[in-house]
């Protein structure tokens, strides 16, 4: 579910707010990583994880008259990777052991593993049915077999540093607005 909705908002971003299919040109003036002024809460479904707020909206927060389409287009990626860390959080809070992810090296501060195949939805769902019809015993098991690693990027020490003082202001955002939701 998350990241269908990680997936859904840069899409609105790209396609309805923005007007382009090449969200690649779009991410091009971004320069300044991990020192952007504008944060945007990716909300725009709700939110079930880790707040379970229905209610929660999409929010832009640090807008000035300095504020770029650029600006704002790295607001939405990094709003979408803070909100991917944050069930990364309540995850290893279960105590499940992530040191790699197929997400955003920097923002989680763990390694990303590129795939050979692009269409990662289509090939997850074609685990899960690879486990459902019992060719494989579970998830784990398909992904090994089916999943080509072809590159890892790790994180780099300095911008995970920016990135994590950036992510803690982000989660202080959405507990300040929470009670507005309810009102909208």
């Amino acid at each position: 579910g998350c990241m269908l909705s990680a997936a859904s908002c840069n899409n609105w971003w790209a396609e309805e707010i923005l007007g382009t299919k090449d969200f690649a040109a779009e991410q091009a003036p971004i320069q300044k990583l991990g020192e952007n002024h504008v944060f945007f809460l990716p909300y725009l479904m709700g939110e079930r994880s880790p707040h379970n707020d229905p209610d929660a909206r999409g929010v832009f927060f640090g807008m000035s008259m300095d504020t770029s389409r650029a600006d704002m287009t790295q607001a939405v990626l990094e709003g979408v990777a803070f909100a991917l860390r944050d069930s990364l959080e309540v995850a290893k809070s279960l105590g499940i052991k992530i040191e790699r992810t197929k997400i955003i090296a920097n923002v989680m501060n763990i390694k990303v593993d590129v795939l050979e195949v692009e269409e990662g939805p289509s090939l997850g769902g074609a685990m899960l049915a690879a486990v459902g019809c019992g060719v494989y015993p579970d998830v784990e098991t398909a992904g090994k077999k089916l999943a080509k690693v072809v590159d890892t990027v790790e994180p780099t020490p300095e911008l995970a540093a920016k990135y994590e003082e950036r992510y803690q202001k982000f989660k202080e955002l959405y507990p300040a607005m929470k009670p507005l939701f309810k009102n909208l």
